[in-house]
C-alpha cells in the first residue's frame, strides 16, 4: 500500500479532527473539501453514499465517516489510519479538559467562546445540507427529491424517529436498486 496515501488519509483525518467542534455533521463537510475538491481522490456522487452509510451505521458518525472513507481509499490500512487520525485529538483534548473542568465550568471567557462556537457550528450544518441537497437535487431524480422532501418534513414538523426515517431511505434505495437491475435483465 502507497505509505504516501495513507500518511495523507491520517494526517487529513488528523487535522480536521483536531478543529471541528461541533459533532460529526461538521467533520462530513469537510472531509468532502478535503477527498473530493482538494485531493480529487473521492467523486460528489461516492461521498454522498459513504456519508449515507456513515449516518446509518452506529456509532459517531465522525468516526464512521472516516472508516468509510478510509476504507475506499486504501481498505483496511485506510480505515486504521483514518480512525486514529480521528480519535486520537478527541483524545487528548477531552482528556486535557477533563484535568480542568471545574476551572472551565465557571469561566465566563470558556463559556462565551462555546456559546460563539454554537453558532459557527449551525452554519457548517447549514453549509452541509445546502451542498448535499443541492447535489440531490441536481441528480434531478425525482424519486430522490420527494425523499429528501419527505424525511424533512416528517422529523421537522412530525417529529418521526430518524430510524424510521433511515429506514425508509434504505428500503427505498433496496427497492430502487431491484427495479434497477430487473429492467437491465429484461
Amino acid at each position: 500500500m502507497n505509505k504516501k496515501i495513507l500518511s495523507n488519509i491520517f494526517l487529513s483525518t488528523l487535522y480536521l479532527s483536531s478543529f471541528t467542534f461541533g459533532g460529526g455533521y461538521v467533520i462530513v463537510t469537510l472531509l468532502k473539501k478535503k477527498f473530493v475538491d482538494e485531493l480529487h481522490w473521492i467523486d460528489q456522487q461516492e461521498m454522498l453514499d459513504l456519508v449515507a452509510i456513515a449516518q446509518s451505521s452506529p456509532g459517531a458518525i465522525a468516526v464512521n465517516g472516516a472508516i468509510v472513507v478510509g476504507y475506499k481509499l486504501a481498505r483496511l490500512p485506510g480505515v486504521i489510519c483514518a480512525v486514529l487520525g480521528a480519535v486520537i485529538p478527541p483524545f487528548v483534548i477531552l482528556t486535557v479538559i477533563s484535568f480542568f473542568y471545574t476551572a472551565f465550568k465557571e469561566n465566563f471567557i470558556i463559556q462565551a467562546m462555546l456559546n460563539g462556537m454554537t453558532a459557527g457550528v449551525g452554519a457548517v450544518i447549514l453549509s452541509v445540507v445546502y451542498d448535499m441537497g443541492g447535489d440531490v437535487v441536481k441528480g434531478k431524480d425525482p424519486l430522490l427529491i420527494i425523499l429528501m422532501a419527505a424525511s424533512f418534513i416528517a422529523a421537522y414538523f412530525y417529529h418521526v424517529n430518524v430510524i424510521f426515517i433511515i429506514l425508509a431511505a434504505a428500503l427505498t434505495g433496496i427497492g430502487k436498486t431491484i427495479i434497477r437491475k430487473l429492467r437491465n435483465e429484461a
